[in-house]
């Protein structure tokens, strides 16, 4: 919604209401001449047919209404592409570990996804029509109004406002049930909640079309408590999600867990002001560009103009704050240079080699710092938002005596920082297309982009049907029917071997077997985020105890990682029952100067190429020692499944 109604702010109202709706404007930009009033020998021109209010509003809807299809597009696409694989099939297990990834139905969310699909697209279109209904319902309202207008107007907004109250019950109810395949779908909702929203958007547009004499396109489009009450509600369900996220960790107090349990709901805040900061530098910047120099407009809702404006505070914070993890960073490579110097002895020093293994490792520690960096700016931006929603009510209310120039300059600030604030979303946009050219072009950055790409859509999307389809959803019922048909044929065992989100994907793919093929199979992770990021921030998935449920499950696991790599580490398994997973820090680089092996000097490889480590063979060769030895040996090309992030 937030997103639809930023697009109805920007074509609906500053384009479609405002600049158009003064000449001077809409004759600067001769795309929009013709919905303009034409001059004549009269003071105010004569109106055309494009020129009446509610069928520009109609018109300019046609922007909004086209996101909220392309977004139902591509969803329903990615579903198809995605949802529609049927994981392996078997008898649930008693779910000892507390983690949903067993469940038969954990990755088949094809029914929800479904569900969601509709009534968020409902509700997208929804908005649209509430944009476009408005200000025709409030001019006929109006006292000396047309009767049959006004209800007309009233019975559409009630319609209006019973079907998102369907939609938003159709958003909280589940829909589905991980304990078992759900392959259902409801048909008849997914199909009727769009096109009702969708016949009474037309409703709508024929509503506000119909000729008003007298009315007139004047200051911004009503409905500017619109995006107050948007973030409003946002704020209200994060304090919910905040309140339920502290109970739950209270009652089973994890200490590895990210901000004490509070990780999801300070990143659901950080999405919400992110989006409302977007949406306020957007409106701002393409209302200057309308306006130009002659300040003619009112622009965009003061909400999100105040929105703009915390952009400059919060690049501050983060200056600041990069600062202060520059400097411990450097602390921390001074001290490893000891460390390094010690675990070499006998061999001729070399200060620049020295620095440069002190500096990865010390580098390396920040991705643990990422609480810290998150609670900082969860803080900044709850004083912000605060702060803008404090400035955009105090705005038009100008106090006497001496509070008129403190008033004066708060505001003069808050203006430099509004221009500023939109200038640099401009130029964030041009950055975010130069990086994605960069990335076409380079082969690491494409990888970095990659990773990410991987680690942010390996949930399923059963929050919200237009987030990026979750590959996972494909890779782990792949790799399940896989490894369950090739044991079963050839009674074989298999060695399942994951390297950074692939690790994360051999776990998922691992808790899905069933026992008798899962106590056939060896885990080796290595540069494994398992715990060091997963375990930390989604605890109730890959909490401790169930990483030592799955150790238990499968036949035997080992796993490999450096300290100069950023993203694996220990899983730190807690089951002293069986030999320890973690096989320590490897060495890196494996030799610190040249040696008649290494001849020229071994690179840091740090989060890559762990298997030219000697190490990483010979814990292959162990595990494969250690599966039960009634089981017929492996053919060489079958000895090893591979899951990589790439």
């Amino acid at each position: 919604m937030l997103l639809v109604a930023a697009a109805c702010e920007v074509a609906l109202d500053l384009v479609a209401w405002q600049c158009v709706g003064v000449r001077s404007c809409a004759h600067r930009h001769s795309w929009l001449a013709f919905l303009a009033r034409q001059a004549s020998t009269g003071p105010g021109g004569h109106d055309t047919w494009w020129s009446l209010p509610g069928r520009r509003l109609a018109l300019a809807a046609l922007v909004p209404t086209a996101l909220s299809v392309l977004l139902w597009y591509l969803s329903r696409r990615t579903w198809s592409a995605y949802e529609s694989h049927r994981p392996l099939s078997h008898e649930p297990e008693p779910d000892t570990d507390g983690t949903a990834l067993t469940r038969p139905g954990f990755w088949y969310g094809r029914r929800l996804v479904a569900r969601l699909r509709a009534a968020h697209t409902a509700a997208a279109l929804l908005t649209v029509a509430a944009a476009v209904a408005a200000p025709a319902v409030r001019f006929d309202h109006r006292p000396g109004g047309p009767a049959a207008l006004d209800v007309l107007g009233l019975l559409l907004s009630a319609a209006l406002v019973s079907w998102a109250a369907t939609a938003v019950g159709v958003v909280c109810r589940r829909g589905r049930s991980e304990n078992r395949l759900d392959q259902g779908l409801d048909r008849h909702l997914v199909r009727l909640l769009p096109l009702g929203a969708l016949a009474l958007l037309l409703l709508t547009v024929v509503y506000a079309g119909w000729a008003r004499p007298g009315w007139r396109s004047t200051g911004r489009l009503p409905g500017d408590p619109a995006f107050g009450a948007l973030m409003l509600a946002q704020g209200l369900l994060v304090v919910a999600l905040a309140v339920v996220a502290g109970s739950l960790h209270r009652r089973s107090p994890d200490p590895g867990a990210g901000m004490r349990g509070l990780g999801g709901p300070a990143v659901a805040l950080l999405a919400c002001a992110l989006g409302g900061v977007m949406s306020g530098g957007v409106a701002q910047r393409v209302a200057d560009w309308l306006d130009g120099t002659g300040a003619v407009l009112p622009g965009p809702p003061v909400l999100l103009t105040w929105q703009a404006s915390t952009i400059p505070p919060v690049l501050a914070v983060l200056l600041l704050l990069a600062t202060r993890l520059g400097l411990g960073t450097a602390r921390l490579a001074r001290a490893e240079r000891d460390r390094v110097r010690h675990e070499h002895p006998g061999e001729p020093e070399d200060p620049g080699r020295t620095r440069a293994i002190a500096h990865v490792r010390a580098m390396a520690t920040l991705t643990d710092r990422a609480p810290l960096v998150i609670a900082v700016l969860t803080v900044t931006t709850l004083l912000l938002g605060a702060v803008a929603l404090a400035g955009a009510l105090a705005t038009g209310k100008t106090p006497d005596g001496a509070a008129r120039r403190t008033y004066d300059a708060v505001q003069a600030v808050a203006e430099t920082s509004q221009a500023l604030g939109s200038w640099l979303v401009g130029l964030g946009f041009v950055l975010f297309v130069t990086w994605g050219r960069h990335a076409y072009k380079d082969a690491s950055a494409r990888r970095t982009i990659g990773i990410l790409w991987d680690v942010g859509t390996f949930w399923p999307r059963a929050a919200h049907p237009f987030a990026p389809p979750c590959y996972a959803e494909r890779a782990v019922p792949d790799l399940t029917w896989r490894m369950a048909t090739w044991t079963e044929r050839t009674g074989g065992r298999l060695v399942l071997s994951g390297h950074s989100q692939g690790s994360v994907l051999a776990a998922a793919a691992a808790w899905q077997l069933p026992p008798s093929v899962c106590g056939r199979i060896a885990l080796l992770t290595y540069g494994s985020p398992l715990e060091r990021l997963y375990g930390r921030w989604f605890p109730a998935h890959f909490g401790p105890p169930a990483l030592a449920a799955l150790h238990r499950d499968v036949a035997c696991w080992g796993n490999l990682y450096r300290s100069t790599d950023p993203i694996g580490g220990p899983v730190r398994v807690p089951d002293d029952t069986t030999p320890e997973v973690d096989h320590g820090p490897l060495r890196d680089p494996l030799a610190y100067g040249r040696t008649p092996a290494h001849p020229l000097p071994a690179p840091i490889l740090g989060h890559s190429d762990y298997q030219a480590d000697p190490v990483f063979a010979r814990e292959r060769a162990r595990l494969l020692d250690r599966l039960r030895p009634e089981l017929p040996g492996p053919r060489p090309e079958h000895t090893e499944h591979r899951a990589d992030a790439g």
